[in-house]
């Protein structure tokens, strides 16, 4: 009797070892696998809590390993200025980042989280991080080679002009690279960039997030995606998301679609447009985004004629998904399904139903996730929100995480700590600002250009609100939300770069808002102004005065009525500056330059020349707005694609950069000749006299 008993109780522990080796082996866990049987594996061993979990991205400030655990959550992000601690290291946010993740990995599956940070020009939450120009000031650039002269040999007065190539998408490319190893060197594989928008009205406030008011230069720029997430295979299906390593981030595509376009430049609110101007203005950077593989798309706050983007079916789905092929996955904006509804968050469940059945894949709730989680699940089990829906979502969040490496590689470490604030890293950015300064006016006439300044003078004022000030002159999204005033992060001021640019016997004096009697009392050889507007972010920036910050246009007067001035204009968009145009000698739009402001000196001082070009119209009056290239009303003080260069054979330009950083197309022309040839041929918009550089 013993023997048999003994015998099946082997046959038992025979089985148990036998099912314990054949539960050793889930195929979703072998990267050998292609990555559609792995998603088919594992979402067949999926509860719907599990899938639901998936779906949801939580703040970190309500996130914890057991929160993880309990609820499966499948994404964690960091709110504008939401940081571990203050001036926190690399390895604070390395850490924090793998105590989230150990409590992911800990769960039945062991589906690991993804986390987002909005890195929109570098990695500009975290403390020492390069903080690069802002889109506007990218759009600027442009990449020229192939050296073309034209010489009209009748013309009394010659200048140079570059012409209007394409951007500078390599530019774009290479901070993409520079961004996602200073995102990887907290510890964090997403980034919530690059913004795609074509701002077709600068009172928006999130104006200076879009790299122009042409979509073609948007496209072009798109190619920071190629940095961000590397360069996609030769054979790469279109459509599916590429990752290629772990110096490399997921990006997303924002914000789909028209946030750039709507009604006077209200934030988040209705773009009124029929298909043509659609699918022709605001698509076309995100076919070129799903073409280099972008991994995820953010839906757009705002609404198209009407309908809310976070409950649209017909374009999130119908469009992006079934028309363009985009295999990535879909996630909405900030709280963004809780403003389907006006007030916000009026009807939730309603929420819920409407924009995960619109095609809303990741929902950013980011607080309160056990009603998210409670309303989703319901729905579900009354077959509101169907199963397949919801496998639709979760598939393509899988997709991403198994692209990219996130199952072999879930855990940061401190191999990428030293790229924060890399040298390297910080000279790219200095190249960015001097590609993005546009000379707006040199002089008040041709033959006498004010800039470049000469580096031995002997007494230099520098004035304005903005010259030594580095929040300013990073903007919104830079450290905060909001961005903020002074010493922020680590980087250089305008000022300090003019100081360290200047001659050994140059005495440079500043003072903010010198009065007359400062004025009367002190002589200098010049003056350098820097002024404009300051920090914001999202609804906070719309604007429709855009004036720059007080007491801006009193130290202009103030001090161009008394001494030979160039202005410099930080912002984030074209301000109104035609008033004061006749008072100065130079005007230079620097955008919103980033914490290497030693470029705004390389280009001023001549150590490299003016190549930026207009990505944006500049107005003459508010009241003109909105007014684009290529309108019948089209009447700017400076056009979309203008911007001067400077004559290299006068005193006082280095001889070692004559041209800028690359190679350059120069057409040699009189100004107003040029621009009415480049006007009527290349943007079709007629003969366009345009004299207000020489204000």
């Amino acid at each position: 009797m013993v023997c048999p008993s003994i015998s099946w109780g082997c046959i038992l522990l025979l089985l148990c070892f036998a099912s314990m080796g054949d539960a050793e082996y889930m195929k979703y866990k072998d990267p050998k696998q292609p990555v559609n049987t792995r998603i088919k594996d594992l979402l067949g061993r999926m509860t719907l809590a599990e899938k639901i979990g998936q779906t949801t991205q939580i703040e970190r400030t309500v996130a914890s390993g057991d929160v993880m655990r309990k609820y499966f959550i499948g994404s964690i992000l960091s709110g504008g200025g939401s940081v571990p601690a203050p001036q926190a290291t690399p390895a604070v946010w390395v850490n924090m980042v793998n105590e989230f993740q150990k409590g992911a990995l800990s769960t039945r599956l062991g589906i690991p989280m993804i986390y987002g940070i909005d890195a929109v020009h570098g990695n500009n939450n975290v403390y020492n991080a390069t903080i690069f120009p802002h889109n506007v000031g990218l759009g600027a650039t442009r990449h020229l080679s192939d050296n073309i002269h034209f010489t009209l040999c009748n013309c009394i007065s010659i200048c140079e002009i570059t012409c209007l190539p394409c951007s500078d998408p390599d530019l774009a490319r290479r901070i993409g690279e520079a961004t996602a190893l200073e995102v990887r060197a907290t510890g964090i594989p997403y980034a919530f960039a690059p913004c795609v928008a074509v701002c077709r009205d600068p009172r928006w406030g999130r104006c200076y997030e879009s790299y122009s008011e042409d979509h073609k230069i948007v496209q072009q720029m798109t190619d920071i995606i190629l940095g961000l997430q590397g360069e996609i295979p030769v054979n790469q299906t279109k459509g599916v998301p590429y990752v290629a390593g772990k110096d490399k981030v997921a990006a997303c595509a924002k914000h789909f679609v028209g946030d750039g376009g709507t009604h006077n430049g209200i934030n988040e609110n209705n773009t009124i447009v029929d298909e043509r101007g659609l699918l022709g203005i605001h698509m076309p950077p995100y076919y070129d985004s799903i073409i280099k593989g972008v991994a995820t798309v953010m839906v757009s706050y705002s609404s198209v004629n009407g309908a809310k983007m976070h409950a649209n079916h017909d374009l999130v789905t119908g469009y992006l998904k079934s028309k363009l092929h985009f295999r990535g996955f879909v996630i909405s904006d900030w709280l963004g399904i809780d403003r389907i509804t006006s007030p916000p968050a009026a009807n939730y469940t309603y929420s819920v139903q409407a924009g995960i059945n619109a095609g809303i894949d990741m929902v950013m709730v980011p607080f309160n996730f056990t009603r998210y989680i409670d309303d989703a699940t319901s729905l579900v089990n009354k077959s509101i929100i169907s199963m397949s829906r919801i496998d639709d979502a979760v598939s393509r969040i899988l997709r991403v995480k198994f692209t990219m490496g996130l199952f072999e590689n879930p855990l940061a470490d401190l191999s990428f700590a030293d790229q924060l604030g890399k040298k390297e890293h910080r000279e790219l950015a200095r190249e960015a600002v001097r590609k993005s300064l546009v000379l707006l006016k040199n002089g008040n006439s041709p033959n006498q250009q004010f800039l470049p300044l000469p580096k031995k003078a002997k007494r230099i004022l520098v004035a304005g609100s903005h010259a030594s000030n580095l929040g300013y002159q990073c903007g919104g999204w830079s450290i905060e939300w909001m961005g903020g005033s002074g010493d922020i992060t680590v980087g250089t001021t305008i000022l300090d770069a003019i100081k360290s640019t200047v001659g050994d016997s140059t005495s440079v004096v500043y003072s903010e808002n010198p009065d007359d009697s400062f004025m009367k009392k002190n002589d200098f050889s010049f003056a350098i102004i820097v002024v404009g507007e300051p920090p914001y972010a999202e609804t906070v920036g719309d604007n429709s005065d855009l004036t720059i910050l007080d007491p801006g246009p009193d130290t202009i007067r103030n001090i161009c009525s008394r001494v030979k001035c160039a202005v410099v204009i930080v912002s984030g968009r074209p301000v109104v500056i035609e008033p004061y145009l006749p008072l100065m000698e130079a005007l230079v739009a620097a955008w919103l330059p980033g914490t290497e402001g030693q470029g705004v000196a390389d280009v001023l001082f001549g150590d490299y020349g003016f190549t930026g070009k207009l990505s944006r119209t500049w107005f003459k009056s508010v009241d003109q707005l909105p007014m684009n290239v290529g309108d019948p009303h089209y009447d700017p003080l400076f056009p979309f694609g203008f911007g001067l260069t400077v004559n290299s054979s006068q005193p006082g330009f280095s001889e070692a950069r004559s041209h800028g950083d690359k190679k350059e197309i120069t057409v040699c022309v009189a100004l107003s000749l040029v621009l009415s040839v480049v006007l009527t041929f290349d943007l079709g918009i007629g003969i366009f006299q345009h004299g207000a550089a020489l204000l």
